[in-house]
């Protein structure tokens, strides 16, 4: 009975994070049961919570008691044959239900809300248990694997680029005729950071003065899209600059080593690479993954597990480092302050560095350390997004006073958005995110409009630098001339393609669905199915899928 009573009021808690029934989330966060008891301990008043459960089971208990329903079921004389013809027809009904029944069945074709509503919680769970992560061709639409690349490879062609091999892969050579730049690069990549959390994108509360005092003198993406909903798709795009496939982002899959990555590029180019956490990198795979791609590791700890095997040294952040943390993980001060050590220490090596940077400040519970800020700690998400900024403000200030800021470029970029349901399957405004490139040489200031995805962040920044190296990325230099908005939109089944205001949406049972959305309204309109958009929209996705299951991928 308490299992009944708690499951079904935890669903209000998981509908008021996420919007959504339980998913593949609930399932991931089932198994780091450290960091999640922690935040809902931190996020909720669970002596409170946790007693109404158990009055409320006892009350309910009580009156059965009194009812004698507890006896009528225990004392009863029906015969065992009886019996166990109505265990066996329950039972089976459930296996039954469980391999036969799809939840996608509650799924229409329109709103999101109704979709979710219409689904069984408990049933909801297992289902993503089964099925975190699914094979392209046995779900999606697909075509020839000879057409589908030569649409992914004509869709990469640049007049600056070439092909290395012929056949099923995307390896090119990129090279530039201007005058290279080596400088460090700190990518910080904000936890859960919606583009409309900044005054440049019409917010009225003033919650990011640094953010849109820095947008005005450097690179600013007005029209960046992330690739999914979840930080592990963030790094995932980051990194590999690859649409996402369908399940698990590659950062929570076991066949992860040896990627060609953004990594792979700066070690080519003789930089070190490292990944900073405020929390136990151990969450969500990270240490694994950026540990066994050539990154060192600095995170908070707190264990290690036994699954943790990766060639890339790892860092405590120590104690006496640290002033302020939650359950997800050391303030973001705390962790900028440790970014700021290990770049003296490169320095002073004369090691030129690329920093990954992962903040969680801005994460529920919403605690921050004291006035530092106008809004009390843990009083929402504005006050965690006040705070974000303002910790970005005192990085800039103590890295403007060092030797080597003259030569590091600086990135700010969301991994997500704060939140990602709507009214439609894929709510493509819950994935505009902002992207700021601070510090090029010569102060550079721009702001590109054209609609692009993570994944060009990249390709971007190595246009700006005049670099020449090898790609094996989907991502595309924005500023190009050839370059065609587009970006890619999905969740962990939903697939989605937008080119400019047409989104192509690739779902399981292979079907796919178009729509017009229209960006002032966040309104989306069923339209007849473009045959040249979905063959664009199913060649990024199936020949991404094919070259992960194939090791093309690797480096």
């Amino acid at each position: 009975m308490l299992i009944i009573m708690f499951s079904f009021f935890a669903e209000f808690a998981f509908w008021d994070e996420f919007e959504s029934r339980f998913n593949f989330i609930a399932v991931d966060y089932l198994v780091y049961t450290f960091e999640v008891i922690n935040n809902i301990n931190q996020s909720y008043p669970l002596p409170w919570l946790i007693s109404g459960m158990v009055l409320l089971t006892l009350l309910v208990t009580f009156i059965f008691y009194k009812k004698r329903i507890f006896q009528q079921s225990f004392k009863t004389d029906t015969p065992f044959a009886s019996r166990l013809l109505i265990t066996g027809t329950v039972v089976l009904g459930a296996l039954l239900g469980v391999l036969f029944i799809p939840n996608s069945w509650a799924d229409g074709p329109h709103n999101r809300y109704q979709n979710e509503l219409s689904k069984a919680g408990i049933y909801s769970f297992f289902s993503a248990f089964r099925n975190n992560e699914l094979n392209y061709y046995d779900f999606y639409a697909k075509e020839p694997e000879a057409t589908t690349f030569s649409t992914v490879r004509a869709d990469l062609q640049e007049p600056n680029a070439a092909f290395l091999d012929n056949g099923y892969n995307i390896r090119r050579q990129i090279d530039s005729a201007g005058v290279v730049q080596k400088p460090n690069v700190i990518l910080v990549t904000i936890e859960s950071f919606s583009a409309d959390f900044m005054g440049h994108f019409g917010n009225t509360q003033h919650l990011t003065p640094i953010l849109d005092e820095l947008a005005d003198s450097a690179v600013l993406f007005t029209n960046m899209y992330a690739t999914g909903t979840r930080t592990v798709r963030g790094m995932e795009a980051l990194t590999m600059c690859v649409p996402p496939t369908p399940g698990n982002s590659i950062v929570r899959r076991s066949d992860n080593q040896g990627l060609f990555t953004v990594g792979s590029v700066f070690k080519n180019a003789g930089y070190s690479r490292s990944f900073f956490y405020g929390g136990d990198g151990y969450f969500d795979n990270m240490n694994n993954f950026f540990g066994s791609n050539g990154f060192d590791i600095t995170d908070k700890g707190g264990r290690f597990e036994p699954g943790d095997h990766f060639t890339g040294a790892r860092s405590i952040i120590d104690d006496k480092d640290i002033h302020f943390a939650n359950a997800w993980g050391i303030c973001d001060e705390d962790l900028y302050d440790a970014v700021i050590r290990e770049a003296d220490a490169r320095y002073a090596k004369q090691q030129p560095f690329f920093d990954f940077v992962m903040t969680t400040s801005n994460h529920r519970p919403f605690t921050y350390p004291a006035k530092k800020i106008d809004i009390p700690s843990g009083s929402g998400r504005e006050g965690a997004v006040k705070y974000t900024d303002y910790a970005i403000g005192e990085f800039l200030k103590k890295v403007r006073t060092k030797p080597w800021f003259n030569n590091t470029v600086i990135i700010f970029v969301a991994d997500h958005c704060a939140s990602s349901a709507g009214k439609n399957e894929i709510n493509v405004s819950k994935y505009h995110i902002p992207c700021i490139i601070y510090n090029l040489k010569n102060n550079t200031r721009a702001v590109i409009e054209k609609q692009c995805s993570q994944i060009d962040m990249f390709a971007t920044l190595f246009g700006l630098l005049n670099w020449q190296y090898g790609s094996n990325w989907y991502g595309k230099n924005v500023l190009s001339p050839t370059f065609q908005p587009r970006a890619y939109v999905a969740t962990y089944q939903k697939l989605g393609y937008l080119q400019r205001d047409s989104l192509v949406t690739l779902s399981p049972n292979q079907q796919i669905a178009t729509s017009i959305w229209n960006a002032k309204t966040d309104e989306q309109q069923a339209i007849k199915n473009d045959p040249q958009l979905s063959q664009k929209a199913i060649a990024a996705y199936q020949s991404a899928y094919y070259l992960y299951k194939n090791g093309g991928m690797k480096e």
